[in-house]
């Protein structure tokens, strides 16, 4: 879907947030987003992922993460954009510092207030181990 001028989230501006998804700099991803913020995470104990309110919150989730998994990068396959929802699909690559691997298919589903990230709900694949 294309957008009208009035609309700022484009595919430049989610491949913006990929690069800082990628920098693994905490204050610089945080920027994308709105201070009432919230991400559901991949994981957790809720049925939507662990729920992550707040720009602070969000910061904090993500420098932890690059502490265990300091060299987590994200390769993006696809995006799309329609009004003010997106889509990022990528694969997830990294080692834990226990020295898990990590590789996963997965995706992003983007609501955006202007141009910043109002919700980020995080989806990805679960790798089994062959019996």
């Amino acid at each position: 879907m294309a957008n009208s001028d009035s609309n700022p989230v484009t595919l430049a501006l989610l491949a913006d947030v990929s690069a800082a998804f990628n920098s693994r700099d905490a204050d610089r991803i945080v920027s994308y987003f709105t201070d009432d913020c919230t991400f559901f995470m991949a994981r957790g104990t809720e049925p939507c992922g662990t729920r992550v309110h707040g720009k602070a919150a969000v910061g904090k989730v993500l420098a932890d993460r690059f502490k265990v998994i300091p060299d987590m990068s994200w390769t993006d396959h696809k995006r799309w954009v329609a009004g003010n929802r997106a889509v990022s699909q990528w694969t997830v690559k990294g080692k834990s510092a226990d020295g898990e691997e990590l590789e996963y298919w997965g995706c992003d589903l983007y609501e955006f207030r202007g141009d910043k990230i109002l919700n980020k709900d995080t989806y990805w694949k679960q790798v089994s181990q062959a019996k």
